[in-house]
């Protein structure tokens, strides 16, 4: 990456490269040509009511799409975009802010997608309530937990009525796994210890 532009884009044609950063870019097709083999990435459009996931370091913060290029969300005090590993410090916080955004200003450099997920288990609710109730909870102060009023939750109880979050659901598993394998593990140490003292 130069300059946050994406120099691989470039590689058929390393020249277009220098054009570009002197600022001298030739006039270029809309389309790529054959042999560049550079394809356009398609892009969902955004709706109101989709939720929409932003990858931070370590953990998924979540707000849901109202239009315009806002979103609202649920942004505990050290929620910051590109913030990384302060923003854990939310575990710290028991309230939270209802906050109404640019989507740009609340991904920062991190990346977002579109994620429905669970679109085929829950229905959705209309999209003109899902916004209303969003907007009408801006500014309030909430709750807030990580473990069960975090900002997946504010977001899946907007659009599906539905209090979840998956990543809480997914750690308790994995610790859960992890426990029992240690468990085991110490179960099989302790046996072998026994097994060879007997053995003495």
């Amino acid at each position: 990456m130069v300059k946050g532009i994406n120099v691989g884009n470039f590689q058929p044609y390393p020249s277009l490269l220098l054009f570009y950063l002197l600022g001298k870019l030739p006039n270029l097709p809309e389309t790529p040509c054959a042999h560049c083999q550079v394809e356009p990435r398609p892009r969902r459009t955004l709706r109101p009511g989709d939720l929409i996931e932003i990858s931070r370091f370590g953990y998924e913060h979540w707000a849901i799409y109202v239009g315009h290029g806002f979103v609202v969300h649920l942004a505990p005090p050290s929620e910051i975009a590109g913030a990384g590993a302060a923003s854990v410090l939310s575990a710290l916080t028991n309230k939270a802010i209802v906050k109404k955004e640019l989507l740009s200003a609340v991904a920062g450099r991190d990346t977002y997608r579109v994620n429905n997920k669970h679109d085929d288990r829950y229905r959705p609710l209309p999209s003109n309530k899902i916004v209303k109730r969003a907007e009408e909870l801006v500014g309030q102060e909430l709750p807030y937990s990580l473990t069960s009023d975090n900002c997946e939750h504010f977001v899946n109880q907007l659009r599906y009525g539905v209090s979840r979050s998956d990543q809480v659901t997914d750690a308790v598993t994995t610790v859960s796994v992890a426990a029992g394998v240690l468990a085991a593990a110490g179960l099989v140490g302790l046996l072998l210890a026994r097994s060879k003292r007997e053995r003495q």
